[in-house]
């Protein structure tokens, strides 16, 4: 590009336009991910919709890479491309509660963090991820898997409409009742089919919640599995968590001596009345002794931001996962094979529920499959020396090897790396030629391709 199209950019957007020349154009280009170092044409820093839309046109005008960025936090780096246009809706962070309806309108580039400090002043929240720095945006458009999902079900469950600027340049509403079609492979089919501005939520009353980290002994580790398994079966839909593999970081709650050790963690989160917090979380206590424990009655962003110190920006990042219907014999013995070796107190494995809620809606009433999945697992690699990349990378796909065939075909999509291109069409099982359909609708040319890509 030369610089009187840059220019001309320039002339249409009100946010500034980062370009290599530009001061701070590598502040402007970095991404959550470390080992992710692209260098965009320019970093179009909208400011509202408006800049998105002739983003949108100015990349599609000059045939350039289109990455649109969220809050941020994709693994494989979608936020960012080598010499394309990065249309950053990173300042468009606002959040309007209507409390009398429950319902919340929040733009596209809002953290999870923005989002729970807006509706928790009211009592009120929606599923939100684990870690409150994750965008609103790239969360719920993959399906939104968090602490309230057997309650509430998915964040995209609870989307009720999306602006939404197509590849054409044009603004739309999605919902039920305007692009229906467009509605239903948002919710789940990821950045595939525009850059969305805002979403707008249905809110429910959960203000604060009972909960927090039960640490045992790796000894226990199977035993924490099978029961964690058995209990959240049939467990009431107010109780969330999950269980992790985790080296102790430096808390007070954790015995001194114990700090930089290994356990394996259950994560609870209780959404109901607080007079019964103490007896639902209880169940967990009794399933092997306790090491440590940092749990009860707190408000609920407390809990969605209590891991976000662990996961800082600049980490380096490779992930892998699955969907699991049955955590068998087998599928734990492989965890407990490689989940012990985790390599670094930022990385951990996550198997959390998805069933409760989740499995009340059908698998074709929205883009996200798997409502027959009762776990999303993750192998989520997170360190923070490059030197350790060959290593740690190596510790995420043995772990994937040795689970993979005792899951599910596809997986969660927000979980995906940037290599995981070839199994876009099992992650979406019978829904991926519908969304094929949606994706020649509103993105024939695949404008959007910087994401777990569609083809149309």
């Amino acid at each position: 590009m030369g610089s009187s199209s840059i220019g001309s950019l320039r002339e249409r957007v009100r946010g500034p336009v980062v370009t290599a020349d530009s001061e701070g154009y590598d502040e402007a280009r970095k991404v959550y991910n470390a080992m992710i170092d692209r260098r965009p044409a320019a970093v179009v820093q909208c400011a509202h919709a408006g800049d998105v839309m002739a983003t949108v046109d100015f990349a599609r005008e000059n045939e350039l890479d289109l990455a649109v960025r969220g809050g941020g936090h994709s693994v494989p780096g979608f936020g960012t491309c080598d010499d394309g246009v990065v249309a950053d809706l990173s300042g468009m962070r606002g959040v309007r509660v209507d409390p009398r309806r429950r319902t919340v309108r929040v733009e596209g580039g809002a953290t999870w963090g923005d989002f729970n400090a807006a509706t928790h002043a009211f009592g009120l929240a929606t599923t939100g991820g684990i870690v409150s720095t994750t965008g609103v945006g790239g969360l719920t458009l993959g399906g939104g898997i968090g602490y309230l999902a057997r309650g509430l079900g998915l964040s995209c469950d609870n989307l009720i409409s999306a602006d939404v600027v197509t590849a054409d340049g044009t603004l739309l509403v999605a919902s039920e009742d305007e692009h229906d079609d467009l509605f239903w492979a948002l919710r789940g089919g990821g950045g595939n089919f525009g850059a969305v501005t805002s979403f707008e939520f249905r809110l429910s009353p959960v203000e604060d919640v009972y909960g927090g980290p039960l640490v045992y002994e790796l000894e226990d580790a199977g035993t924490v599995l099978r029961s964690f398994s058995e209990l959240i079966s049939d467990a009431p839909e107010q109780l969330g968590g999950f269980p992790a593999f985790q080296i102790a970081p430096p808390l007070p709650f954790i015995p001194e001596n114990r700090h930089g050790d290994t356990f394996i963690l259950i994560v609870a989160c209780w959404a109901g009345p607080m007079d019964e917090g103490e007896r639902a979380v209880q169940r967990f206590r009794d399933i092997a002794p306790v090491v440590a424990e940092h749990v009860g009655p707190m408000p609920y962003p407390a809990l969605n931001s209590a891991f976000d110190a662990l996961v800082p920006p600049g980490l380096q990042h490779y992930w892998k996962a699955n969907f699991v219907t049955e955590l068998s014999d087998a599928a734990i013995s492989a965890h407990l094979e490689h989940g012990p070796r985790v390599p670094a107190v930022n990385s951990t494995v996550h198997i959390y529920p998805i069933n409760g809620a989740c499995h009340r809606v059908a698998p074709e009433d929205t883009a996200f499959a798997y409502r027959d999945a009762t776990f999303a697992t993750v192998i989520a690699g997170m360190w923070p020396d490059p030197a350790d990349n060959e290593a740690n990378t190596a510790w995420v796909r043995d772990y994937y090897r040795a689970t993979a065939p005792h899951s599910e075909e596809g997986g969660y999509v927000n979980f995906m790396a940037e290599d995981d291109q070839d199994r876009i069409r099992a992650n979406y099982r019978g829904n991926y030629e519908r969304l094929v359909e949606v994706k020649r609708t509103y993105d024939p040319g695949n404008l959007f391709h910087v994401n777990q890509n569609i083809t149309p």
